[in-house]
């Protein structure tokens, strides 16, 4: 299959761990992003060794190298930790994955730095500003359709494009999308060194949330990288476009919906900086004063509104050339924090199922068949657990809390 060529619908994390894996196994591809180039969005993300053993396998030795040493530096408990608004420790457990090990702990990364080092080496296979539409078959060949009128043309139309996959909706239109109710304002907080010194010990944990009586949940992520992010390029990619970027602590202010907090503000995904300020710290009033402070100092730049939407789990689906990899067909809500993991397992797995259909003897749809089969085992009973919020603590999978002595 020397002209075999693989379309893949979204630019983001899973998608562009993919095609790193098929340029590394020689596969052309093409890359198409609705986005004018690599996104300011979201924050740091949760690293378990599934996601790290898949950018192992598809990222060259320097990239993965430099996604470890951009990664967060070992906390003093890789562990999820569970608080009260006064940051007294409730419990913790270990992390949802594979146990750390030496050679792929569990971490965080910044979201825009991974795809960063993910892009670099693809500069001419992913193509940025091309908003997918649809697709269309005609026998062995997927059109992938624009909505600027043009198309492109190849073997294999892979669906990475997220919650809203314009190509899941043609393909699986039974699928719904699921608004969960739970709401947030989000934003990061530069980490200096008093206020490093002011904040409990416990917020520097793997991944803090802490509840209050009335209803507030909040979630905490520090990302304080292994070396400076400009020091690791400059030694290990070299001319590579990867933004600097100072330590931080990652907060998420939590709601249902309909909560009083957010009563007085009518169009939450409209609102400002300056309305969601004040939504966060009526949330923490009387809360630790360490959480106080860090509310009063988060960058007003990066506060924003989200909502946690999912999709509902399908059991099977007619396997064919066009497929699916991370939030195209599993969304989830964070919880977990297994969406980016999941993600780039799907694009290894898929990297190495369609390597053998192209370089070795694999038939190409029984290929991409074993790879929807073993996705579906190994995600889904995630995928369903996370989807109901009853199941967390009845999971088979999930580690059980540790108690502190005396509470």
């Amino acid at each position: 299959m020397s002209s075999f060529h693989v379309l893949v619908a979204g630019g983001g994390i899973g998608g562009l761990c993919l095609a790193q894996g098929l340029k590394k196994a020689g596969i052309s591809c093409a890359v198409y992003e609705a986005a004018h180039g690599v996104v300011r969005t979201g924050y740091r993300l949760h690293m378990n060794a599934t996601g790290g053993g898949a950018l192992e396998e598809c990222l060259p030795e320097n990239l993965y190298e430099l996604y470890m040493q951009t990664s967060r530096v070992r906390p003093r408990r890789e562990v999820f930790v569970m608080l009260d608004d006064q940051c007294e420790e409730i419990g913790a457990r270990p992390h949802i994955g594979p146990p750390n090990d030496p050679d792929r702990p569990h971490t965080a990364v910044n979201r825009r730095t991974l795809r960063q080092i993910m892009n670099t080496g693809l500069e001419d296979i992913v193509h940025f500003g091309h908003t997918v539409t649809g697709y269309e078959e005609d026998g062995d060949k997927i059109r992938l359709l624009f909505a600027d009128g043009t198309s492109a043309t190849g073997d294999v139309l892979i669906a990475a494009d997220g919650l809203h996959s314009s190509v899941r909706r043609q393909r699986l239109p039974q699928i719904p999308t699921v608004d969960t109710g739970m709401r947030g304002v989000a934003a990061g907080v530069p980490l200096t060194d008093d206020l490093v010194t002011a904040l409990p010990e416990a917020l520097f944990d793997g991944f803090v949330l802490a509840r209050s009586a009335d209803g507030v949940n909040l979630s905490f992520g520090a990302w304080q990288p292994r070396r400076p992010v400009a020091e690791a390029v400059a030694e290990l990619a070299p001319g590579a476009d990867i933004d600097h970027v100072e330590p931080y602590m990652m907060v998420h202010c939590g709601f249902s919906e309909g909560s009083p907090y957010l009563a007085g503000i009518p169009d939450l995904w409209n609102a400002t900086a300056e309305e969601l300020r004040p939504v966060m710290r009526e949330a923490v009033r009387g809360w630790h004063p360490g959480v106080v402070e860090l509310v009063e100092r988060v960058d007003m730049s990066t506060l924003a509104p989200m909502s946690v939407r999912r999709l509902e789990p399908v059991d099977t689906w007619e396997t064919g050339r066009v497929t699916f990899l991370g939030d195209a067909i599993h969304a989830m809500p964070p919880s977990f924090g297994s969406g980016a993991n999941t993600a780039l397992r799907d694009a290894a797995s898929l990297a190495a199922a369609l390597n053998h259909a192209v370089n070795g003897d694999g038939d190409l749809l029984q290929e991409i068949a074993a790879y929807e089969k073993g996705m579906r085992a190994e995600v889904w009973p995630i995928f369903r657990a996370s989807a109901d919020p009853r199941s967390f603590d009845q999971a088979d999978f999930l580690p059980d809390y540790v108690p502190v002595a005396g509470r």
